[in-house]
């Protein structure tokens, strides 16, 4: 969840900092005091698009930051593990996007400098913002497939990761094909650039780890003298009259001879015998050594060629010379296949058909399974969508196979088109009078059933999406009455899965807030300010009163708000 917003001179917004709680918070205040840019702001932080207008007038940039307290199974820590930031055992996620008053955008999470790219991709993991005015996630018929496998759980993981991986072999065959079976002045081209690569990489007579050993063997030599100078000063240290080793053996013998007194200086003569004859063996290793070292200009010359050479092929064909052996081996292979094009093209093809029925098969499956999940999805939204007064609307989940080229694999008899989710295309199907046809969500026309129809879906897919915090912005214009208060209902009941932000101007879902929070608008010193503060229960039943009549208070509006009160504490409880 989203427990801590920290804005400061974003638009009308000098500096303001909010602490969320778990459950409904609801945001009211005036139109304009500033409501719509605090989820601006929030909407940032899940990589929405910066503009230099949202700097505030006379500062040098704006600054939000937002903290996130995720569950240890969240999956933003596999996020974090593909982009290299690092989340805490604590489940800490912080989210910070600076604005200049140059048009730059700065973003990090965590503390780590990512690319806005990077920032949407945590975002959207924890924040789900909805808009009446923005064209939705659920709207999107492109979204639908994937909200239909999310909906259908653990039961389809499985089989799309199967399909996925038959798939993925599938696409690569069909792709090597592709390539192998272009035209004559092609492939003639191509296999002259790979002979020639192939002789340049033999012709160099490469060994592995070749580089690596002499870059070793160079750096010994650049740094002969040193060793010289180290192994003879260490010798001579030990080796001769009134030197290491000689005064060692003197304390030998002078131990030796009351070894038979004592049993505990016998243990450390014993001990001093053994490390002198080791240091003995270490001093003969160094003489060897000494005897061995030989500066050779000419072999140091040949090495720094040798270097400069496979320096100059690496450039070309890879970082080290195990690379460019692994791309010699590589190249090879595909001279063959060009030489024998045509027995090469024979066995891909068979591969393919293979590689492409047994994709086929896993396609079906996963059809099934979908199939069986829009059955059970249908019958939960015509459920939600009762509860908010659509009890008329009819609700379908169209799932077809997409058709495919000749080429393609064939199922019952037609070919079908392999995709990285499968073979299907879905969308979602409604329509709200009886006797029209259903029509895609994207088209139903009127705000006020779109505000419910949106809800029905994010009823049902919020308990399966994982998002920490759905964030609505005046999803429910356009409604009043019973809808207004099946609206509430519904909100609320989001918010038992998930953290839920939301804007409203409807005194019924104020009054299922389990923190209400008002937006004031203030000047001071001929600038704008925006302010918010956490309302007590009779501050909150003031507030509901006014966005009731719109005016001064007065005892029947304030009786109507806390009435409200009680009729949203009554259906907590209930709940």
């Amino acid at each position: 969840m989203l427990t801590e917003l920290s804005i400061r001179d974003f638009a009308i917004i000098d500096q303001i900092s909010i602490t969320f709680k778990e459950g409904l918070t609801v945001l009211t205040g005036e139109t304009g005091a500033g409501k719509s840019i605090i989820i601006d702001a929030i909407q940032l932080l899940s990589g929405g698009r910066g503009s230099v207008e949202f700097v505030r007038h006379g500062t040098k940039k704006a600054e939000i930051e937002g903290l996130f307290i995720v569950e240890r199974d969240h999956p933003i820590y596999r996020t974090g593990e593909a982009f290299g930031v690092d989340i805490q055992d604590d489940g800490m996620v912080v989210l910070n996007r600076t604005i200049t008053n140059q048009g730059k955008s700065i973003c990090r999470v965590n503390g780590k400098l990512v690319t806005l790219g990077i920032m949407k991709e945590f975002g959207q993991a924890l924040i789900d913002i909805h808009s009446q005015h923005e064209t939705q996630s659920l709207m999107d018929p492109d979204r639908h497939i994937e909200l239909l496998d999310v909906f259908a759980g653990e039961g389809i993981r499985p089989t799309l990761e199967e399909y996925q991986q038959v798939f993925d072999k599938y696409r690569t065959l069909r792709k090597r094909y592709k390539d192998l079976s272009q035209n004559e002045q092609e492939m003639a081209q191509r296999l002259d650039l790979l002979e020639f690569q192939l002789r340049e990489l033999q012709e160099a007579e490469m060994e592995p780890k070749e580089d690596e050993e002499l870059a070793e063997e160079r750096k010994k030599l650049l740094n002969y003298e040193k060793i010289y100078q180290g192994i003879h000063d260490a010798y001579y240290s030990l080796y001769g009259e009134q030197r290491g080793l000689d005064w060692l053996s003197h304390a030998m013998t002078s131990l030796e001879s009351t070894a038979d007194v004592d049993e505990n200086i016998a243990k450390i003569s014993e001990e001093l015998a053994n490390s002198y004859y080791l240091i003995e063996e270490m001093t003969f290793q160094l003489s060897s050594q000494m005897a061995e070292l030989e500066f050779d200009p000419e072999r140091l010359n040949q090495m720094e060629s040798r270097l400069n050479e496979l320096n100059r092929l690496k450039k070309k064909y890879g970082g080290t010379v195990d690379d460019m052996l692994q791309y010699a081996s590589k190249i090879e292979e595909e001279i063959d296949e060009i030489k024998n094009k045509d027995s090469h093209l024979s066995k891909m093809e068979s591969d393919i058909y293979e590689l492409g029925q047994d994709a086929v098969l896993e396609a079906k499956a996963i059809h099934d399974i979908r199939m069986e999940a829009a059955s059970r999805l249908g019958e939960y939204i015509h459920e939600e969508l009762r509860d908010l007064y659509l009890e008329k609307a009819s609700f379908a989940v169209d799932i077809r196979m997409k058709e495919g080229k000749e080429q393609d694999p064939m199922f019952e008899g037609k070919p079908v088109q392999l995709m990285p989710n499968g073979t299907d295309i879905v969308k979602f199907l409604i329509t709200t009078n009886p006797g029209e046809p259903l029509k895609e969500l994207h088209k139903v026309a009127s705000g006020g059933e779109m505000s419910r129809i949106m809800l029905a879906l994010k009823r049902i897919f919020s308990r399966h999406q994982g998002v920490t915090s759905v964030i609505f912005d005046e999803v429910d214009t356009g409604v009043s009455g019973r809808v207004a208060q099946a609206i509430a209902e519904k909100i609320y009941g989001i918010s038992e899965g998930s953290q839920v932000l939301c804007i409203s101007h409807l005194p019924q879902v104020a009054a299922m807030a389990d923190t209400h929070i008002r937006i004031e608008k203030r000047v001071d010193n001929d600038r704008t300010h925006t302010a918010a503060s956490e309302l007590t229960h009779e501050e909150q039943a003031d507030e509901i009163s006014r966005m009731i009549t719109g005016a001064e208070l007065t005892e029947t509006t304030v009786e109507h708000a806390k009435e409200l009160l009680v009729m949203a504490d009554k259906h907590k409880r209930n709940k």
